[in-house]
């Protein structure tokens, strides 16, 4: 699988708008030395770092299998969402720290029109951006694409945050509602960064798919089963954008090999049709077989699920 246009745009749109939008902010905190913009502007440090950290394991996400990744390349984007997360927190700390010093060690804001319609024009850009992040992440089943999205439209909720607590200190003339806002700011960026560290560990465990999208899958199987036929032992997964299907199929003893592999062509289509682009294992075993009742873990949880 190959780096497409599809997903090469998005993250290199992320990336000029990282630079873009750092510059534009570290500018309105000169403009106001406010610690609420400084505390915007580090956010996008990390955007620009997330951006090309992501860009560097989508390329190697694309990559096509090899005899040392019979599985293919695509959980490293699960690393890339969990160090996107990790840099979240390190910036949150940061901020925090800077403005628990500014409401000890209070300090007057410049004027703060210009930074403020500086902050303004760098969080349009992001919500631009993040919108199609997003959008195509969703569309490619990219978790790279849609967290670095996700993470842009947490920034421009921030910004937003930011702008409005400023407009608050103009009005009311209470400096001290900069620090205070900076610490809200920080408090939403831990609230990121812990969601995407949370989804990157369950990518890294083999987490099984959405209940749904599960759901999907057994309904797509159970449309063939016919008197005589069974599976279980189902299990799902996904590594970046694609998703695993297994499970076995019992059949008759009396079928022929190539009864049996036509029957299991249809059913791993009927999977595919459901679940597009999944792809999907079938062991196949006699239903007549004692041994083929008792041949996996999965039989217990299945059952106790079926209970409930």
């Amino acid at each position: 699988m190959l780096l497409t246009n599809e997903r090469r745009f998005p993250i290199s749109l992320s990336i000029l708008a990282a630079v873009m939008t750092l510059g534009i902010k570290f500018a309105a905190y000169w403009l106001t030395d406010s610690v609420s913009l400084l505390s915007d502007a580090a956010e996008s440090v990390v955007n620009l770092l997330a951006a090309l950290v992501a860009f560097g394991c989508l390329w190697y996400s694309s990559l096509p299998v090899d005899s040392s990744h019979t599985y293919g390349h695509e959980k490293i984007e699960f690393f890339s969402s969990g160090l996107e997360g990790a840099l979240i927190l390190i910036a949150a700390a940061g901020i925090g720290w800077y403005a628990i010093q500014r409401l000890i060690l209070h300090h007057s804001l410049q004027p703060l029109t210009v930074g403020v319609l500086l902050s303004s024009g760098a969080a349009i850009i992001n919500l631009v951006v993040a919108s199609i992040l997003i959008r195509v992440g969703r569309r490619t089943n990219s978790i790279i694409l849609e967290a670095n999205g996700q993470h842009l439209m947490t920034d421009v909720w921030t910004s937003a945050g930011v702008l409005v607590g400023l407009g608050l200190v103009h009005v009311t003339g209470w400096e001290i509602l900069d620090p205070i806002l900076a610490l809200a700011v920080a408090a939403n960026i831990v609230w990121t960064g812990v969601d995407l560290i949370r989804r990157s560990f369950n990518g890294l465990m083999d987490h099984s798919l959405p209940a749904d999208e599960q759901q999907l899958v057994r309904t797509a199987i159970e449309s063939l089963m016919k008197p005589g036929l069974h599976y279980h032992a189902v299990r799902t997964r996904q590594a970046g954008a694609r998703r695993f299907v297994d499970f076995h199929l019992l059949v008759p003893g009396k079928w022929t090999v190539k009864q049996a592999h036509d029957f299991t062509e249809n059913v791993e289509a009927a999977v595919r049709a459901a679940l597009p682009g999944a792809e999907v294992t079938v062991h196949i075993e006699p239903i007549e077989e004692e041994v083929a009742w008792k041949d996996s873990e999965l039989l217990a949880v299945e059952a106790r699920a079926s209970q409930e």
